[in-house]
């Protein structure tokens, strides 16, 4: 073995380094997303019950349609804020484009055009339109905190300190922890309360973040290069952000397949509750990008991080079925959740369904790293074409079969992800990048 081979072998992350950096990573992403079934204990005890808390479901996947320059900001982050006018630059364009994600927000709050999106596109029963459309309007204020959060976040994954990263978030989850039973406690239950427990958190969060951030922004080099420009920024991020538009667009399209499977005021708000379980360890497995930019991503250390997105997917699958075991699930999904004890089993259905979900995510977002370090953003908006095509094929397929509502959104979603990684593994492949 030569010079060369040796110095590439050494700059391979072990397994044991990789799990110090995602452990965090993953914890950060579930915490995230664990909010949102907390809350749904708020939402759940509402006037219309099950019906507010789809509602506030669908809502929340349009705040994330439009929000998708948020989850996108941060492979464009860590590509082009690496120097502190680069991150000047950035820091300035997610606050601004996060102003304009709100008012876009509001303006779908218009009476008619809530009614068009929640009631005529997706055809949401009347209950549930209802407390879609009041979800929306309330989440405003929590579409700007996002975007706000981004730039420190960026700062401290590029330093690599992914448990500081964390904390914020965890502190996050915590006082949501804390609200939601107070919420319901007082009386202050329903969709629009749910909004307020979602809120108030994530300001706190941001506000902790930016303290975590100071000390990494500091670090980052003066750049021996001329900084990046907003064009440039925008243009290595406008293929992602569509690309995001394409997996939000997914979600609505499998929300709509559903809504019109036999039973969807059953089937509809079980599949959410059990989703409010998957989409943790799944947003767990997306972090598997943030893992992949750390690093040039030569042959042997594309090897080694595939290997362990594989390892990492299977394991985080498991998880969510921890809570259909018997007793488990008598506690979570009927005694905190106040789901009917009839719909255990489609619940416990739902989740096996949902087995490899987070496998095909983590392989996805392993390969979104590689061509995000690579510049190649227009690979991962072909592979994000892929996934929505995808899904648009196997929900007609599995309505046409008059398969159950639960199987059509598991199959959809797993599908069009593992379709997603081979289209974008296949473009590399096709075209592959000089130097690598």
């Amino acid at each position: 073995m030569n010079a060369a081979a040796i110095k590439e072998e050494a700059a391979v992350p072990s397994p044991g380094r990789l799990t110090r950096l995602f452990f965090p990573l993953a914890v950060q992403a579930a915490s995230q997303s664990l909010c949102y079934p907390l809350v749904a204990m708020v939402a759940m005890r509402g006037e219309n019950g099950p019906s507010d808390l789809a509602g506030l479901a669908q809502s929340n996947t349009v705040l994330f349609f439009l929000g998708m320059f948020a989850i996108s900001l941060v492979p464009t982050g860590m590509v082009y804020a690496r120097t502190r006018e680069g991150y000047r630059r950035f820091h300035r364009l997610s606050l601004v484009i996060g102003t304009l994600a709100g008012a876009v927000q509001a303006l779908l709050c218009i009476p008619s055009a809530s009614h068009f999106l929640f009631g005529r596109l997706i055809g949401l029963p009347p209950e549930m339109e209802a407390s879609a459309q009041v979800s929306l309007l309330a989440s405003i204020p929590l579409q700007v905190l996002f975007f706000s959060r981004i730039p420190y976040f960026v700062a401290m994954y590029i330093g690599q300190a992914t448990g500081i990263a964390s904390l914020a978030t965890i502190g996050r989850v915590a006082f949501t922890a804390l609200l939601s039973p107070l919420f319901c406690l007082f009386g202050a239950v329903g969709p629009v309360w749910a909004v307020v427990a979602l809120t108030l958190p994530v300001g706190l969060e941001a506000v902790v973040s930016g303290v975590f951030a100071q000390r990494f922004i500091r670090q980052l080099p003066d750049g021996a290069e001329p900084p990046p420009s907003v064009r440039d920024i925008l243009r290595f991020n406008f293929p992602l952000t569509v690309g995001g538009y394409f997996l939000s667009l997914a979600t609505i399209a499998v929300a709509a397949f559903i809504a019109r499977a036999p039973e969807p005021e059953v089937v509809l708000p079980v599949y959410y509750l059990v989703l409010g379980l998957a989409n943790p360890v799944a947003f767990a497995a997306t972090r598997m990008q943030t893992i992949t930019l750390m690093f040039p991503p030569t042959g042997p250390v594309r090897r080694r991080t595939l290997q362990f997105s594989i390892g990492a997917g299977l394991i985080l699958g498991l998880i969510p079925l921890a809570f259909i075991l018997p007793g488990v699930a008598e506690l979570y999904y009927v005694r905190l959740q106040n789901l009917d004890p009839q719909h255990l089993g489609i619940v416990r259905r739902t989740a096996l369904a949902l087995l490899f979900f987070p496998l095909a995510v983590a392989l996805r977002a392993q390969v979104e790293g590689v061509a995000a370090y690579l510049r190649r953003s227009v690979s991962v908006l072909i592979g994000h074409a892929a996934l929505l095509a995808t899904i648009g094929a196997f929900g007609m397929a599995t309505l046409a079969l008059s398969l159950p509502g639960y199987l059509i959104g598991a199959v959809c979603l797993t599908m069009g992800s593992a379709a997603s990684s081979a289209t974008m593994r296949l473009n590399l492949r096709l075209i592959p990048p000089p130097g690598i």
